[in-house]
């Protein structure tokens, strides 16, 4: 099938990513049923929250001995648009997720591309294992920002070049980079986030030091933010014991 080139999709640029939860069954509450089965039978949820320093410490206990189950009885949902590479880290999580990303086989992909904003930094400095990242120069940031639109305009009028032939959307999307973006919906409980941001943000409190891609880590801040909206009990316990997951 032949795809008429659309003339009003031009390459436009981002270097944000954004995060939606669309949909969620989480609360510190669902921790405490779970947790408290176990010794005392069922329970109504007006009966678990008649002691809210008692529910407090349960919490606590739970992710200070590392009693992980009790986490896993909830849900969230979220969608997020980011660049490709960074969905490839992402789906290196795979215990606890579920995904769904938008196909380049059954529609045409829009031409969003990534470039990183002038607080990114650029320059990498030491050995594999042990090293930082520093600020670039501003000629640094200039050219990046220049290379990487020079780029994406070519490959995205190569993409249209080739569907406009009749070259089937799977084969002409291989001419697409990694920093095309693109969008998911990722699915996990409280258990399964606490470890991908053990992993994939820093933060002072960590016991654990990370290294994450500044990009899968903006990724993750977001989810950060309203995961503790939701359990606020569990996010400062998991705060309180280093940021590692039960």
């Amino acid at each position: 099938m032949t795809e008429t080139p659309d003339d009003d999709l031009k390459p436009s640029f981002r270097s944000d990513v954004s995060v939606e939860l669309v949909k969620h069954a989480a609360s510190d509450t669902d921790v405490l049923w779970a947790a408290r089965v176990s010794t005392a039978g069922e329970q109504s949820l007006d009966e678990l929250k008649k002691d809210p320093e008692r529910s407090k410490g349960l919490i606590n206990y739970l992710m200070r001995d590392r009693h992980g189950s009790p986490f896993e009885h909830n849900s969230m949902t979220f969608f997020i648009s980011a660049p490709i590479f960074v969905f490839r880290e992402f789906m290196r999580h795979r215990v606890g997720w579920s995904y769904n990303e938008e196909s380049g086989r059954y529609r045409r992909l829009q031409p969003v591309f990534y470039v990183p904003g002038e607080d990114r930094r650029l320059v990498q400095e030491g050995r594999p294992g042990k090293y930082v990242f520093v600020p670039g120069t501003q000629e640094q940031h200039d050219l990046t920002a220049r290379v990487m639109e020079e780029s994406y305009r070519q490959a995205y009028a190569s993409y249209q070049e080739m569907l406009a032939a009749g070259v089937a959307r799977e084969v002409a999307r291989s001419v697409l980079p990694v920093g095309l973006f693109s969008s998911m919906y990722a699915t996990c409980n409280a258990r399964s986030l606490m470890h991908f941001l053990g992993l994939r943000t820093q933060h002072e409190e960590a016991k654990v030091p990370s290294f994450p891609q500044r990009e899968i880590e903006m990724v993750g801040e977001r989810m950060e933010e309203q995961w503790a909206r939701l359990m606020p009990l569990t996010h400062a316990a998991f705060n309180a014991n280093g940021r590692v997951a039960p």
